[in-house]
């Protein structure tokens, strides 16, 4: 069987294999902390289903993982990946040990879980609700209008941007004053009736036995705060796993801390130069910072490989990540090669973007790329109005697509 599970890792590049194998033993000894730095089309998903699958190939108990991705999606996809892999090992085994794998999902998720397993010990209703942002939004209003902030004289920041506070000052771990300052300076005048607001929202949760989304890790991280508790917990775990570290917050970095404090078992993928979305307060401070947590350090494995673009793409974007003042060393590289260099191109403002993509689209079609063959892509589909209003000017045809 062994034999077996080295000829499926001969599929791996040396850099995915290290961070695979790393600290799998034979006698079952949990192996030192593990940073992996995956940067863009590395296989960063693919090296950690195989990492998840050799662990259990070799002996690891998959009901002693705890598997944390970005997305419930992500973590589902995961679990299919791993047992595909141990399928070439295990056989029909596989989807046995797999289906064993119960504690793969989100932060969130692995979060509520715990709440209401734990809820008596810690105080709460294990029959709580959760509230999507939508329903914590409404919420927040309510009683933004029940304390007279909807009349004021000038304008109250309005409920979603009143949640937007609540959430990141819950997120960093940061007070009402410092999140004000750095990111909603034009609230800084509202900070007493903020707090206020805060105070009865927190309250209106209580007695509506109410959870919300930053409640999640908030009740999670302080019931990791009880020693007893993060002991047991962290104990029910061989192994612990997380996928797009760059995006998690202080709050989650609190939580995986507590559940592994001297690194045993833990292993967090991400890339510093992704850190770019801070959903829900996500710092690249917990990546930065992370193999200085424990002694000796957490090794660090590189996975600069690219297998999605051509070279002179990533020199560009090398040059790019060189200018970050502070980051872990990588230099991506492909065996693709490609005559073509990418091209920086200023414009005035969106018109003018607008018609300088329509100029590019009509010279290619005259080249001969079909209009079908063609497409541009936007960070967020509101990006996408000058071009639509010019590509309708102009007569062009189009098709948008967003979302999945």
């Amino acid at each position: 069987m062994l034999a077996a599970a080295d000829n499926y890792l001969e599929s791996l590049n040396p850099e995915q294999r290290r961070a695979v194998e790393h600290g799998v033993s034979s006698d079952s000894t949990i192996g030192s902390p593990l940073l992996v730095i995956a940067g863009a089309g590395s296989g960063k998903t693919n090296t950690l289903a195989h990492r998840v699958a050799h662990l259990i190939i070799r002996g690891a108990d998959p009901r002693r993982m705890l598997l944390m991705t970005f997305s419930r999606r992500a973590a589902s996809e995961m679990t299919q990946r791993v047992e595909r892999i141990a399928r070439r090992v295990l056989g029909d085994k596989a989807s046995v040990m797999t289906d064993a794998l119960t504690w793969a999902g989100t932060f969130h998720g692995i979060g509520a879980r715990f709440l209401r397993e734990y809820a008596e010990r810690i105080g709460f209703d294990s029959a709580f609700t959760i509230h999507d942002r939508e329903d914590s939004a409404d919420l927040l209003n309510l009683i933004r209008h029940e304390l007279g902030y909807a009349k004021t004289e000038s304008r109250f920041p309005t409920k979603g941007t009143c949640l937007s506070i609540y959430s990141r000052c819950v997120n960093a771990e940061q007070p009402i004053e410092a999140v004000l300052g750095q990111h909603f300076p034009w609230c800084s005048g509202w900070a007493s009736e903020l707090r206020q607001l805060f105070a009865a929202y927190v309250e209106a949760k209580q007695k509506q036995n109410v959870l919300d989304y930053d409640d999640l890790l908030l009740w999670w991280a302080q019931m990791m705060a009880e020693p007893a508790i993060a002991e047991e917990i962290g104990g029910r775990f061989d192994h612990v796993m997380v996928d797009e570290y760059q995006d998690t917050n202080r709050l989650q970095a609190t939580i995986l801390l507590a559940l592994k404090p001297d690194g045993r078992g833990l292993t967090v993928v991400g890339d510093d130069a992704q850190s770019i979305y801070s959903f829900r307060a996500a710092t690249v401070r917990n990546i930065l910072d992370f193999p200085d947590h424990f002694t000796p350090k957490a090794t660090i494995v590189t996975l600069d490989r690219n297998y999605r673009s051509t070279q002179p793409v990533l020199g560009a974007a090398n040059g790019v990540i060189d200018l970050a003042p502070e980051r872990f060393t990588k230099n991506l590289w492909t065996e693709r090669k490609s005559s073509q260099l990418p091209r920086l191109v200023t414009v005035r403002d969106e018109a003018d973007q607008a018609r300088y993509v329509v100029e590019q689209v009509l010279a290619n079609r005259e080249e001969g790329s079909l209009l079908k063959q063609q497409a541009v892509l936007f960070r967020t589909s509101s990006h996408s109005g000058p071009l639509e209003v010019e590509l309708t000017r102009r007569n062009i045809p189009f098709v948008k697509f967003g979302g999945l």
